[in-house]
C-alpha cells in the first residue's frame, strides 16, 4: 500500500525529475512473412504489422494515462530482415513496408531491419549489408543493427571493416539530415 510520502515522492519525479518510461517494444515473429517473391513478402510484413501491433500506440497512451507517467516511445521489434528476406533478395521492400507501417500504426520506431553476422556472413547477408545505407536513407522510422561478434564466435573483423564503409556511407546519404541514418544504426557484439 502506497502512503502519501510515496506518492508525493513519485509526483515530483515526474514534475521536477523527468521520471518516464522511455520506450514499450513489441516483438513479432515475421517468419510465417517469408516467400520468394519480394513484393508478396513485404506486403505480409506490412499486414502482420499493422494487424498485430495496430494499437500499440492506443496501448502506451493508455498506461500513460493510467499510471501518469509520460511513455515516450513506441517501438516494434520483429525477426531479422536478413533471414526473412533471404527467400526474395526483396531487403529494400521490406524496409519501405516496415515503414510505412511504423507510420499508419503511429509507433515512433521499428527494429530488425538486423543481420547476425558474427560467425560470418552468407551471400544473401553480404546482399543485405549492402542495402543498410539506402534503407536507412529512404526510411524515417526503420532502424537497423548488425551483430559482428560474440563471446563465443569471437569478433568478425571482415565485418567490423566493412561496417565501418557502410557508417560513413550512411552519414553521407542522409548528411542532409544531420546524418540521422548513422543514428538508426547500431554495431553490436554480443
Amino acid at each position: 500500500m502506497l502512503n502519501n510520502s510515496e506518492i508525493i515522492q513519485t509526483i515530483d519525479m515526474i514534475k521536477r525529475q523527468h521520471l518516464d518510461v522511455r520506450t514499450i517494444t513489441m516483438g513479432l515473429s515475421l517468419f510465417d512473412c517469408i516467400s520468394d517473391n519480394a513484393d508478396v513478402t513485404a506486403q505480409r510484413v506490412y499486414d502482420k504489422i499493422t494487424f498485430r501491433a495496430g494499437r500499440l500506440a492506443e496501448v502506451g497512451a493508455t498506461i500513460a494515462e493510467r499510471y501518469g507517467i509520460p511513455v515516450v516511445n513506441k517501438r516494434v521489434s520483429v525477426t531479422p530482415v536478413s533471414v526473412i528476406g533471404g527467400a526474395s533478395k526483396g531487403f529494400l521492400q521490406i524496409a519501405r513496408a516496415m515503414d510505412k507501417a511504423a507510420h499508419e500504426i503511429g509507433i515512433d520506431f521499428i527494429g530488425g531491419y538486423t543481420a547476425l553476422i558474427q560467425k560470418g556472413a552468407t551471400p544473401f547477408e553480404e546482399e543485405f549489408l549492402r542495402t543498410l545505407p539506402e534503407a536507412l536513407d529512404v526510411t524515417e522510422r526503420v532502424c537497423a543493427s548488425v551483430n559482428v561478434g560474440s563471446t563465443r564466435a569471437g569478433i568478425n573483423m571482415d565485418a567490423v571493416k566493412e561496417m565501418g564503409e557502410l557508417i560513413a556511407d550512411t552519414a553521407k546519404r542522409t548528411a542532409d539530415r544531420g546524418s540521422i541514418g548513422c543514428a538508426k544504426l547500431v554495431v553490436f557484439a554480443n
